[in-house]
Formats: C-alpha cells, structure tokens, sequence
C-alpha cells in the first residue's frame, strides 16, 4: 500500500523531548520550525517486532548527488514522487551506504552515550545550539490538526513527521506500508562547515532485498544474500572531451573463485541499464566502456549499481558532483 504523502521537512531544531523507558513504542521528539510553524519530529528507538533493538547508521561525512537538490529547497514540507532520479530516499536502491554497516543499538541503556537515544541526542543538541544548523527530516507527515494541540511541546496546530526509518521490507501487519523510493531518514546540514551528518535507521526483522514494484521483501535473497564477490572499484565519469562513448566503469572479482556476468547489468540513477557477458576471473578487472545510449554517469553526480542475473543487487556505490568535476580522472571507491 505504500506511504500516502511520504516527503522531506526543510526545517531548524527547537528543543527535544525523549519518551520515558516504560513506553511500549519510544519514540526521540524533535520539535522543528519551517520558518512559519512548528512541527514535532516523532523518532522511532525501539521495534514493536523482535528484536526490539534498531539498527542505525550515523554518517558524520554525509555525501550523495541528493544534497545538491535538497539545498536548493524551499523551507517547509516537500512531497516527493516515490521514483528514482529525484530526492526521494531508498536504502537500497539509492546507494546511501552499505546495508552491513547498520548495527544494532538498544533504546535506553543505564549510563551514559551507550544507547540509541542518546545517540540521536548527541546531534539533535548540535543542531539546537547551532545558529545555521538545518534539518531534512525524511517520512510520512501528520495534521494539520487544528483543535489539537501537540501532546508533547503543546504549539496549535500539531502536526508532524513520523516514519523516519526504512519504509520497505517488512513484514506481518507492517507490510501494508512497504514502498520503494520511500526511506525516511534525518539528515543534517552545517553550512558554516559545510558538514553533512545522514542518521539512517532500520528494524532488524525488515529486509535489504525487495521487491522493485511494491517494496515487499523477496524471500529467497533475504534468507541468503547474494555474496558481494564482484565490486565497482572505480568510474570515469567525466572524460575528456564529448561523454558519451568515453565514459567507464572498472569491476573486480574479489573472490578466489570466476564469476560468470552473463546477465549481469549496471544500473544508473534513472534505472537504466547496461548489460554484462562474458567471464571474470579470480581476482580480475575488467573495464565496461559505456556507449551513452544506456547508462549515463552525470557529471552534477550519481549512482552506479551492480545487478546480477536474478536483478537482485550485489553492489552499490555513489558520487557527488565535486568528485566528478576534475576532467579525466577516475572516482575510485
């Protein structure tokens, strides 16, 4: 069924509340203003399905193509189509980071900086006591609500952005809300440093393999993950001279054993693709030489996937504009 209105809140941090340990669903609560009104941004730290712990990322170098369009925003809420090639989120399709770097953190743990909330803590303060510090806030929005005032910080009309977490590949009575290009996520901006911090979280019990249409977790790649022994080690992204024709992707064989590509694809931002063939041998390069009439590397920034022959992705990478602004040289990743 998907989220209804899923999109991203351009926003500034105001204070933060966390829901006591007894909570049976806690939740981190940020209340933002749009410049206009106040928001509350409701956090998920706890799982309702076992096991309770999350899974988060902290990425204190945040850098992804999406940034350049994000800034470009309006204050306020945006509502983003659930496709690729635009702002909207997807932890597995957009190349955010790699799935096995998610740990699992508990929400409320005796002593201090050792749990989930306090994590969260850490960079919702710094943004606080920032001056320039902006907030993306990634998810499904609620209210306007206007005879009812927020339960947590009481400002009229309450409304607010929940859903900050992984938004596919779950299961049971959550799989209703499965999507793809629908992720939510917090990222926070601080232009005077220009720094970048992306905080990305999961529930253990979802799925990093889903499907391309509803987002529904698929069954045999879930329960065995495809290894990752073939990698995109590098791209030439912006050649010398016209593009098209003169860009290049270089794959590895990582593993001790060949890897037949017959069926394999690369994928770009758009979803187009280029076809593989042929054999890889242990511990080989090989060096795909793209036409342009498929896969087109932009230089204003991009993803680059690895598909194999079931189309399930065994590698992902990205690279922002500046990486590709020198003419000739290879992005390594």
């Amino acid at each position: 069924m998907s989220l209804a209105n899923y999109g991203v809140l351009k926003c500034r941090a105001l204070d933060r509340k966390i829901d006591p340990q007894s909570d049976p669903s806690p939740h981190y609560q940020v209340l933002v203003s749009d410049q206009e009104n106040k928001h509350r941004i409701a956090v998920n730290v706890k799982s309702q399905l076992s096991p309770s712990e999350l899974l988060y990322l902290v990425d204190e170098n945040f850098q992804h193509e999406v940034i350049n369009q994000l800034t470009a925003l309006d204050w306020g809420f945006h509502k983003l189509e659930n496709q690729p090639g635009g702002m909207a989120l997807d932890f597995i399709r957009s190349n955010l980071f790699r799935p096995e770097e998610m740990k699992p953190l508990p929400p409320d743990v005796p002593g201090p900086d050792n749990d989930l909330k306090e994590l969260i803590d850490l960079y919702i303060q710094r943004a606080i006591q920032s001056e320039d510090a902006i907030l993306y806030v990634f998810g499904e929005p609620w209210g306007p609500e206007p005879r009812t005032p927020d339960k947590y910080f009481g400002f009229r009309p309450g409304s607010g952005i929940h859903d900050v977490h992984m938004n596919q590949g779950s299961i049971g009575r959550f799989q209703r809300d499965n999507g793809v290009y629908q992720d939510g996520a917090l990222l926070i901006h601080f232009p005077s440093r220009n720094q970048w911090i992306g905080i990305f979280l999961a529930f253990q019990s979802q799925c990093f393999h889903t499907d391309d249409r509803t987002g529904d977790a698929l069954k045999e790649p879930c329960e065995t993950p495809p290894e990752e022994a073939v990698r995109i080690l590098a791209a030439l992204v912006n050649p010398m001279g016209h593009d098209p024709g003169r860009e290049s992707v270089v794959l590895m064989n990582v593993s001790p054993e060949q890897v037949d590509l017959r069926g394999w694809s690369l994928a770009d931002k758009n979803k187009r693709k280029y076809l593989l063939n042929g054999m890889l041998e242990a511990g080989g390069l090989v060096t795909l030489s793209l036409s342009g009439a498929d896969v087109q590397l932009s230089n204003k920034g991009g993803i680059i996937t690895l598909l194999n022959s079931d189309g399930i992705k065994v590698h992902g990478v990205s690279y922002t504009k500046k990486q590709a602004r020198k003419q000739g040289w290879m992005i390594v990743f």
